[in-house]
């Protein structure tokens, strides 16, 4: 069972029954048991992400599993093998093939909804701080939607390098959670007092780094108050989602034009960085997806945070709370075996 659309509208959702070819040389088939939620796939259904399939496609971006099936050629793995894996779309399926670079071992104490809540937000987090960020001990860090799967796992690897974490959030029923996980401060958005806000939390501290994830003003405020060789690091934006089938255009394209610019000419004069990515870059270098996971494992980072879990066949109503901006940690859809 995969559920298919063509762009544009989550309505177009639906389940359909499509039988599942042998794997081919170098694949793995995959029985799908968990599924993990990110905002790509928000807005790979809307058609509003520049890496969304033409035509019809099947979202979602990692999951976990059992193997099998195995291809010719390929070694390590067997059928039976419980793995965590991540694709470029394709996810939200009941079974895939896959090559076998992109699966792991599942942790032994790790249930499939772990092993599908881990690989997007870990890989993110580090790749921000420390690929791009080049985080050190003793800098701060703010880190944007603190809260959420990325925000998890930005605010632990800050901490085991070292840094001062200070995690936003966008309702204060999420402070209790930042607590739990260790920031050392936290901000409730608010536009019109972000500012003094983010002052307030730093203290007499420099902010080094940003992990940014809102836009906006939000990112002007955070941009203009980063220290001398300070990074903002761009690896989403929220602002532009909102709940419902489709996008609000009125309102994307007013955001959109009234979205920050940075003159490029006047960066040497400030001495800041603007820094930007997304995973489908990263998933075409596997290599260096897996080095980042051997450095992610001389880390203790713990087990991936499962706030939210769905049944396969409610996954329409679990991308709607998804979007909801009201959740913590990961939303995971979970598939049952036959």
């Amino acid at each position: 069972m995969t559920y298919e659309l063509t762009a544009g509208s989550l309505s177009k959702l639906k389940i359909v029954d499509k039988p599942l070819p042998p794997p081919a040389p170098g694949e793995v088939s995959v029985a799908v048991r968990a599924i993990g939620l990110n905002f790509a796939d928000v807005f790979a259904i809307w058609g509003l992400y520049s890496a969304t399939p033409k035509g019809v496609f099947t979202p979602g971006l990692e999951y976990a599993g059992h193997i099998t099936a195995v291809g010719e050629g390929v070694t390590g793995v067997s059928v039976g093998d419980a793995v965590m894996g991540v694709t470029r779309f394709g996810a939200y399926t009941s079974a895939l093939n896959i090559d076998q670079r992109y699966v792991l071992p599942l942790p032994k104490d790790w249930t499939m909804a772990e092993g599908a809540a881990y690989l997007v937000q870990a890989l993110t987090a580090y790749y921000g701080l420390v690929n791009l960020g080049q985080l050190r001990a003793g800098q701060t860090v703010l880190i944007h939607s603190a809260a959420g799967g990325v925000g998890t796992f930005a605010g632990r690897i800050a901490r085991q390098l070292g840094a001062y974490t200070i995690g936003t959030i966008g309702h204060a029923d999420k402070i209790p959670y930042l607590e739990r996980e260790g920031y050392d401060g936290w901000i409730v958005r608010n536009k019109r007092t972000f500012r003094s806000d983010l002052l307030r939390a730093l203290g007499e501290r420099e902010l080094h780094l940003i992990m940014e994830c809102i836009g906006g003003e939000i990112f002007s405020v955070g941009f203009e108050t980063l220290a001398p060789m300070g990074r903002s690091i761009v690896y989403g934006a929220a602002r532009y989602g909102s709940v419902g089938n489709r996008p609000n255009y009125p309102r994307l394209l007013w955001q959109y034009l009234r979205r920050p610019k940075i003159d490029p000419q006047n960066l040497p004069e400030i001495n800041k960085s603007v820094m930007g990515f997304n995973l489908i870059w990263l998933y075409e270098r596997a290599e260096l997806m897996h080095e980042i996971l051997g450095e992610l494992a001389t880390l203790d980072v713990g087990k991936p945070v499962v706030g939210h879990r769905f049944a396969f066949e409610d996954l329409p109503a679990a991308v709607r709370t998804f979007q909801g901006g009201r959740t913590v940690g990961k939303v995971v859809v979970e598939v049952k075996g036959r």
